[in-house]
């Protein structure tokens, strides 16, 4: 899905300049005139960011930005806020969220702050895409070469294998053949090094 920046204000002179500023820095954006208007549309599958007002009629900021996390939402959270909302917004920080920013603020600045959240929404997508590679591949597996890729990463020889599974030797490295090839790599230092990056772990 195109990565864009979602405005959820519900003052419209101001999403309507928030509009305008971004798409003058050429970044693509929807606009929402309430923190419920957003939830409707919500889908884990969107990407970008959210460049939310904190304090709003209806649902607040800090509410839509707890249902997200309830829901397991990945987007990069900007709170634009009021003086008096710091406080507010220093915790969702705590709680995750990607920055704030107090009104009225730099446009050059806020802008700024918007491509570097896209930046890393983009670095989580491509990383979920990555570990949902992954995790697919692991699942080709049979239950036996899952144990032994767990004796594989453990460092173990394949006489050991053998051994600990009751299996022999042969058998070992038939499994390791084969759980290497469904894995696409050619050796134990290469899976492990494409479990890690992905956060992948063999299921046993």
């Amino acid at each position: 899905m195109t990565q864009q920046a979602y405005i959820v204000d519900d003052d419209e002179a101001i999403r309507d300049s928030l509009s305008w500023l971004l798409q003058s820095r050429g970044v693509a954006n929807l606009t929402y005139p309430s923190a419920e208007a957003f939830l409707d549309v919500w889908s884990p599958s969107l990407s970008g960011c959210l460049l939310l007002d904190i304090r709003m009629q209806g649902m607040s900021g800090t509410e839509l930005f707890e249902q997200l996390l309830e829901r397991g939402s990945r987007l990069p959270v900007i709170f634009l806020t009021g003086h008096g909302d710091v406080p507010m917004a220093v915790s969702s920080l705590k709680n995750g969220a990607f920055d704030f920013v107090e009104k009225p603020c730099n446009d050059n600045d806020l802008v700024d702050r918007v491509l570097e959240a896209l930046k890393l929404d983009k670095a989580r997508c491509a990383a979920a895409a990555t570990a949902d590679s992954v995790n697919a591949q692991i699942s080709q597996l049979t239950t036996r070469e899952r144990q032994v890729m767990a004796l594989v990463l453990a460092g173990k020889q394949n006489k050991v294998i053998a051994d600990e599974l009751q299996i022999s030797m042969r058998t070992v490295e038939v499994h390791r053949a084969s759980l290497l090839e469904k894995m696409e790599v050619r050796t134990a230092v290469e899976l492990a090094q494409k479990l890690a990056a992905s956060s992948g772990k063999p299921a046993v």
